[in-house]
């Protein structure tokens, strides 16, 4: 038996953690399910038998989903920030995301149908913004403000100015 990761991701789920861990599984590399693990007993949101928590791991990071019931929310003050290449694979994790019943939002957000709220983040915006040019970081954080999807091309254009 291997040990647990000192620190893992634990998400709160109404009662959709395997469904929403299954599509995590499924739509990003280096993702697995590892483990579905049923209540031993009755609890507040469930009986016994139910799935109570899955092990699995989103990008190589360690996640537990509990099935707690509907007391807690999942809210943007947390999200997953996936670094992408280009805008194939930009396009491809969000078309996925928002395309599975979930939601635009603005600056390369957007929320799964669980509510859990994704960053797809392309490497060349993080670079754009951060360039050391203030005038050119300007212009591709002003670019990407009126953005939902990041388009790679258009950040690219206005840092170049």
């Amino acid at each position: 038996m291997s040990m647990p990761a000192k620190n893992t991701i634990c998400l709160w789920f109404d009662k959709d953690a395997e469904d929403a861990a299954r599509f995590y599984a499924a739509t990003f590399p280096d993702s697995a399910v590892k483990a579905v693990h049923r209540a031993p007993g009755d609890y507040p949101s469930g009986q016994q038998g139910n799935v109570l928590t899955v092990e699995f791991s989103v990008l190589g990071i360690p996640c537990l989903g509990l099935n707690g019931g509907p007391t807690f929310k999942h809210t943007e003050a947390f999200s997953f920030q996936v670094a992408t290449a280009d805008q194939a694979e930009t396009d491809r994790y969000w078309d996925a995301i928002v395309g599975n019943g979930g939601q635009e939002s603005a600056c390369g957000w957007c929320k799964d149908r669980w509510g859990l709220s994704w960053q797809i983040t392309p490497i060349a915006l993080t670079q754009a913004i951060t360039d050391p040019d203030p005038a050119a970081a300007k212009r591709a954080f002003e670019a990407m403000m009126t953005m939902t999807r990041i388009d790679i091309a258009a950040i690219e254009a206005a840092r170049r100015g």
